[in-house]
């Protein structure tokens, strides 16, 4: 009988921790992507999710903070609205105050050092079951929780909380597994191994709403790792994100290793830095909150027993550059899904389109067509909505404000959408801009919504727009090049080196998958860790070298002193 991938891994964890793992041996764990569902009518996957949407209709679910085992509620109550009909509270929780999270992380502290002794096969272990949960009979309810509290419709909760959550827990656990492998030269009478420990203090796992697989990585990596976690999640994601948390309790995660703390950012950021025992941040959101986590920690870098680690991803103004030779039926749906799935709130949305005046005609005829079909509305109603609202009152204020610079401005015209209305939801059209000036702000600043703006260059003035999807902003996170002449593929592709850690060749600049496309971009995007791939597990640990000589050192002089 062929074991599913998931349980063969696991199987194979148990094996090793019996027998023990050899050093210097390279182990190799068979783990492949998790299928994505249709939901097609009728299928069980859809029905049970279409209960758990019921279930969750008109609800609130009191969510706490969580400390070891307990349960911890302040006073300083707090609320996650549906983005797409915030009469509804889907969620009722509160923020740890700076005692409570003095509180966690003592109690984090005191569970170190057992957690980092635990055999990684036995911390891997952990995880595979939480995949397993998240694939089987839990799939539905993270879903349906992603679907309510974040806006996203039944596919985009599908690749999320589903596939890429299971993908990191199964793929962590073999890259975890593997790199007890990867151990240094031995040369007799001595022999040398690589002991990879956990890093000496906690780890602050700050996540964003859009993405509840990225909380779970967050917090979950350096756990795997042999870790102690403080985990904040968003607001406007608390409610998926305690799922998370308690499916990995419920999976075999002891207390005390990950803390449920949300929290106030400000009073969150100062109490962790404040803490000697800080020794690393695992961070994704925006710019400006990034570099102010930094400069606290540089403030207080003298006060920490350790220089704490630094992983961040912050965003990014993702671009699809098109050249004369490119096929526009790609260039037109691979644009339309980067820009609008998800309202354009995934970090590596497209949201800046350069295309060759000889095929802009076609490609904007296309465009505005296409438009023409896409839905918004309530995804968990109506599956056939594209997209649903933006995630909360500020970022819709934010979008409106863009929107109203593209019709006030000269350099701007809309071409489609440009409207928006929070009376029920906070519903945003997609809109398609078209921008005179390359260099306008609409052009550099990151607007997270469904907002794409063209510039069309005249085709003999290629290089010179690839400078300017350069050099126009500071982010470098994902971006797309469409051409059908390879020379000019080659050519575009050592010319944007260094504009996108993430880089798309006649394909759409979002869909990183675990394991095939490890995700990240450096510049102002981030500090490009590539969570999803092997090297990622390795920012977690704090490697030893143990060298141990099996026969007796002899005379202490050299023979050249003889």
């Amino acid at each position: 009988m062929l074991l599913p991938p998931a349980l063969r891994c696991a199987a194979l964890l148990r094996t090793w921790t019996g027998a023990g793992l050899r050093w210097g041996h390279t182990h190799s764990l068979k783990i492949v992507n998790e299928p994505i569902l249709a939901f097609t009518k009728g299928s069980p996957e859809r029905d049970a999710l279409q209960k758990a949407l019921r279930d969750l209709k008109g609800k609130t679910e009191a969510v706490p903070c969580v400390v070891g085992d307990e349960e911890v509620w302040t006073s300083n109550v707090q609320y996650q609205a549906s983005p797409f009909n915030h009469g509804h509270k889907v969620a009722k929780f509160c923020y740890a105050d700076e005692a409570l999270l003095n509180k966690a992380i003592a109690a984090s502290l005191a569970a170190r050092k057992d957690w980092d002794l635990k055999p990684v096969a036995d911390r891997a272990q952990i995880f595979l079951k939480a995949a397993d949960m998240l694939s089987g009979p839990r799939r539905a309810e993270v879903l349906a929780k992603t679907m309510v509290g974040q806006a996203k419709t039944v596919v985009q909760a599908e690749i999320d909380a589903a596939a890429e959550l299971i993908d990191f827990f199964r793929f962590n656990a073999k890259f975890a597994v593997e790199l007890e492998g990867v151990q240094p030269i031995s040369v007799s009478p001595s022999t040398n191994r690589m002991v990879y420990r956990g890093l000496e203090g906690f780890v602050a796992a700050i996540s964003p709403f859009n993405f509840t697989a990225i909380g779970g990585n967050l917090a979950g990596t350096p756990a795997l790792m042999g870790n102690v976690v403080l985990w904040k999640p968003s607001d406007t994601a608390v409610l998926a994100s305690y799922a998370v948390y308690r499916i990995l309790r419920e999976a075999g995660l002891p207390p005390n290793i990950i803390q449920f703390v949300p929290a106030d950012g400000p009073t969150f950021g100062d109490t962790i830095t404040s803490s000697e025992h800080l020794c690393g941040i695992n961070f994704t959101g925006s710019v400006p909150t990034f570099k102010h986590l930094w400069k606290q920690v540089a403030q207080n870098l003298d006060r920490f027993r350790t220089f704490p680690r630094l992983a961040g991803e912050c965003g990014g103004k993702n671009f699809h550059f098109v050249h004369r030779s490119a096929d526009v039926d790609s260039v037109v749906s691979g644009t339309l899904r980067s820009a609008f799935e998800y309202g354009g709130q995934k970090c590596s949305a497209c949201s800046r389109l350069y295309a060759p005046s000889s095929l802009w005609p076609e490609i904007r005829g296309r465009l505005l067509e296409e438009h023409g079909r896409i839905t918004v509305g309530d995804p968990a109603e109506d599956f056939g909505t594209f997209f649903s609202a933006v995630i909360d009152a500020k970022s819709f204020g934010r979008i409106k404000k863009w929107l109203e610079h593209a019709h006030s401005s000269p350099n701007l015209t809309v071409l489609a959408g440009g409207k928006c209305d929070d009376s029920v939801g906070y519903f945003v059209e997609p809109s398609i801009i078209e921008s005179k000036d390359p260099r306008d702000p609409i052009m550099k600043e990151e607007i997270f919504g469904p907002v794409l703006t063209v510039f069309v260059y005249p085709d003999d003035k290629y290089k010179e727009a690839l400078q300017l999807v350069d050099s126009t902003t500071g982010y470098g996170l994902t971006g797309a090049v469409f051409a059908q002449d390879t020379n000019v593929v080659q050519e575009i592709t050592e010319m944007l080196r260094n504009a996108a850690g993430n880089f798309y060749i006649n394909d759409k600049s979002t869909g990183s998958v675990v394991g095939q496309q490890p995700f990240g971009g450096a510049r102002v995007s981030g500090t490009n860790d590539k969570p999803g791939g092997p090297h990622y597990v390795l920012r977690w640990t704090s490697p030893q070298v143990i060298k141990e000589t099996h026969q007796p050192l002899g005379d202490w002089r050299y023979p050249y002193m003889q």
